[in-house]
């Protein structure tokens, strides 16, 4: 696939690190000629310029991009490239910086295919890299709702219950179960729960903990997971 992506500052020289890594092609836009000839140094396509400039896009093969990735650190660069990108029938994913706010997601949400705040993922990792093993924020989906990968262990007290059996609270949801080394798949009501069986669920914040410990088990490191998602 073929890649644009405006901004080589940090997020858009990893972004596009990985997709090389992959085997696709991708050509960054950045208007600081200083940045520019540091991507350039380190094997990228660089196009000088104004990434919210159709005809700076159209230089970087807009045309025949698959997706476009505005990644630079200023939303008023990143939003008109997205536009620019949408009318050449590209996907289009928009960074912002700005801590999470409703009226931010609703005024570009509508006009892009993905929004995507660097510093929450970087905040998920470290979370996860904090609570260990058992549980694992998958994304935040809004300020209040989170998707959580949980690990049944040997503590769980539902171990040896059915999915049907669940009794989570109303605010948590089963999406997906996987049985131990097994792909994740939809729930099964009658699947048995077992140890290293893995359940991902969409869960208020506030739950959370509630939502650990019926899976997991575990009270303490319940009480400190909730304390740590609500802030």
């Amino acid at each position: 696939m073929r890649f644009v992506i405006i901004g080589a500052g940090r997020v858009g020289l990893r972004t596009g690190r990985v997709l090389q890594e992959e085997g696709h092609e991708v050509t960054l836009v950045e208007r600081d000629a200083a940045v520019a000839e540091r991507a350039r140094d380190q094997g990228f396509d660089v196009v000088g310029g104004d990434g919210s400039r159709e005809e700076v896009l159209e230089r970087a093969g807009i045309d025949e991009a698959d997706a476009l990735g505005a990644l630079s650190g200023d939303l008023n660069t990143n939003f008109p490239a997205c536009l620019i990108g949408k009318h050449h029938g590209c996907r289009t994913i928009l960074r912002i910086d700005e801590d999470y706010r409703e009226d931010i997601y609703r005024k570009y949400a509508a006009e892009v295919d993905e929004i995507v705040y660097p510093e929450r993922l970087g905040a998920i990792g470290a979370k996860n890299a904090l609570l260990g093993g058992d549980i694992r924020a998958i994304a935040d989906i809004a300020q209040n709702l989170q998707v959580v990968e949980l690990t049944v262990t040997e503590e769980a007290p539902t171990r040896g219950y059915t999915i049907s059996e669940l009794q989570l609270p109303a605010d948590a949801t089963v999406l997906a179960f996987g049985k131990e080394n097994e792909p994740l798949d939809i729930p099964d009501p009658d699947e048995s729960l077992e140890e290293g069986d893995r359940l991902v669920v969409l869960a208020d914040f506030d739950v959370l903990g509630d939502v650990r410990q019926i899976l997991v088990g575990d009270n303490s490191r319940a009480a400190a997971q909730a304390s740590a998602g609500g802030t």
